[in-house]
């Protein structure tokens, strides 16, 4: 299969693919192991469900917001904001083919279900409605679900769903993120028959997936929003800040105090600051006050706060959602947020700390994994070359010609110079 994250591959016979797929849950659900061809974005997805305590006999999800709750609700949510270019492009689709249009946030509740009548009603059969939470740990996989918890556009084909009752369905997720900070928001799915599991299928949930970010991106930020300061610092050396529609890029120095200002919001002392800037223990205090001064003057006074040191507005960094989405399990959505080692010459102590940690922290989620297609991206990136532990796990997955051979070239480099390092920053 070309795509994983595709259902079936060109060609595939659908009634035969039920079949085996069936056996193979019933393997799972009865033995806990998991053989071919269940692909491996599924498998996971069912480990989390049966960790999660999902039952394959369950009869569908619980609806938590009804009536007021959820009008209030989704009067409030972002993703209301493009609910009429959702209609625009995928209602008539969803209408003709039988089809379901379904909007959920990024806990997996739906909030819109739309579309062909028939399929609504034997939806709502298994409370595939507005409300009711359709999240990994409480229906086992299903493609919202599945979606929103690996921040991924992902394809779920009959009885790959965990839940027996939902497997006489098919359906196509991706996600949407705020364009500003990167943060999941929802996703958007298509929900219907067999004839989903068509590769378009994915490829167009996702398009308007990304279409909603455009849009999102032209619209005025909500009223009473307050202001925040946006920070991208992974792979260039001199950070880039937004705050109150105005862009600045800062010098290296001015870079890493504002990164460290963000990584401690209550603050730090002149001589926190000192320590964590400057390998030389002798450097005077009067030097990082003129640079803070200096940096004052960029920001303004209102924005660079003093005793202690602080920036006097919410902040969205960069690092801060590569790290969310780590620790949310969503290793695809950080691996995708991740543009490149922090401030890659920054040689100030705290900074290379923090660069290193993250790094490795990405580096352990992507070999725990095991995605073939992610560590490749990974390998082939400028900071991933020369990563031997990276190429050593590609290559197990993956053990093509060239990955064999890049493998014994690093091996052969590693083995002249006597001693060395699986990593470069």
């Amino acid at each position: 299969m070309t795509d994983p994250w595709v259902a079936l591959e060109p060609g595939a016979d659908p009634t035969e693919r039920v079949r085996v797929l069936r056996r193979a849950h019933e393997r799972f659900t009865t033995a806990g192991t998991v053989s071919r061809p269940v692909r491996p974005v599924v498998a996971d997805s069912w480990r989390r469900s049966a960790r999660a305590r999902v039952s394959p006999e369950g009869v569908g999800a619980a609806v938590e917001l009804a009536d007021g709750d959820l009008g209030a609700y989704r009067a409030e949510h972002p993703l209301a904001r493009v609910m009429p270019l959702f209609r625009e492009l995928m209602g008539t689709f969803a209408t003709d083919g039988e089809h379901l249009l379904a909007v959920c946030d990024a806990q997996g509740r739906l909030l819109w279900v739309e579309g062909h009548a028939t399929a609504r009603q034997r939806a709502g059969l298994m409370n595939f409605v507005p409300g009711a939470r359709w999240a990994e740990s409480s229906v086992g996989t299903n493609a919202p679900g599945t979606a929103v918890a690996v921040d991924r556009p992902v394809q779920v084909f009959a009885t790959e769903h965990f839940m027996r009752g939902v497997q006489p369905w098919t359906c196509a997720a991706a996600p949407v993120h705020d364009p500003r900070t990167g943060r999941l928001i929802g996703a958007v799915d298509i929900t219907g028959g067999d004839g989903l599991a068509h590769p378009h299928s994915l490829a167009f949930v996702q398009a308007v997936a990304r279409a909603a970010e455009s849009q999102l991106a032209l619209l005025a930020p909500p009223a009473g929003g307050g202001e925040t300061v946006e920070i991208s610092a992974l792979g260039r050396d001199e950070a880039l800040l937004v705050v109150g529609g105005r862009k600045v890029r800062l010098s290296r120095r001015h870079s890493e105090i504002v990164v460290l200002l963000a990584r401690h919001p209550e603050g730090l002392s002149g001589d926190e600051l000192l320590y964590a800037l400057y390998e030389d223990e002798s450097v005077p205090q009067v030097t990082l006050r003129a640079e803070l001064a200096r940096l004052r003057r960029v920001l303004g006074a209102e924005l660079l706060r003093s005793r202690p040191y602080r920036l006097a507005a919410p902040v969205e960094c960069d690092v801060d959602m590569v790290e969310r989405r780590l620790a949310a399990g969503a290793v695809a959505g950080a691996a995708a947020a991740y543009a490149g080692p922090l401030l890659p010459q920054s040689q100030a102590p705290a900074l290379m700390r923090l660069r290193r940690g993250l790094a490795d922290q990405l580096r352990a989620a992507l070999v725990d994994r095991g995605d073939a297609d992610l560590l490749a991206d990974w390998a082939r990136a400028p900071w991933g070359e020369d990563d031997l532990v990276v190429w050593r796990a590609l290559a197990e997955l993956r053990p093509t010609p060239p990955v064999l051979a890049r493998l014994r070239a690093l091996d052969s480099e590693l083995a002249m110079a006597g001693q060395g390092s699986e990593r470069r920053y």
